[in-house]
C-alpha cells in the first residue's frame, strides 16, 4: 500500500488511476453512455473535480468483478 506523505496525500497506484468517462467506456469495451448511466444510478463510486467526473481504474476492475459469473 503506498505510504501518505507528511501532508497526508496518498499517491495514486496504477489501480487508483483517474480516467475520464471516455477513457473508462474505452477500458470496458463500452459506449460513454452505458458509463453515464452507472454514474448516474450510482452504481460505480466516481471522483468528482471541479465541475469534471473521473473513475478510478480500481472500481471499474471491481464492477466488472461484482457481475462475474462463475461457470459451472
Amino acid at each position: 500500500m503506498p505510504q501518505a506523505s507528511t501532508d497526508g496525500h496518498v499517491p495514486l497506484g496504477d489501480s487508483g488511476q483517474l480516467l475520464t468517462i471516455g477513457q473508462a467506456a474505452e477500458y470496458l469495451s463500452t459506449g460513454q453512455r452505458f458509463v453515464r448511466r452507472l454514474i448516474s444510478e450510482r452504481r460505480i463510486p466516481y471522483v468528482k473535480l471541479g465541475k469534471h467526473v473521473r473513475l478510478e481504474r480500481c472500481a471499474l476492475d471491481a464492477f466488472v468483478a461484482a457481475g462475474r459469473v462463475p461457470c459451472r
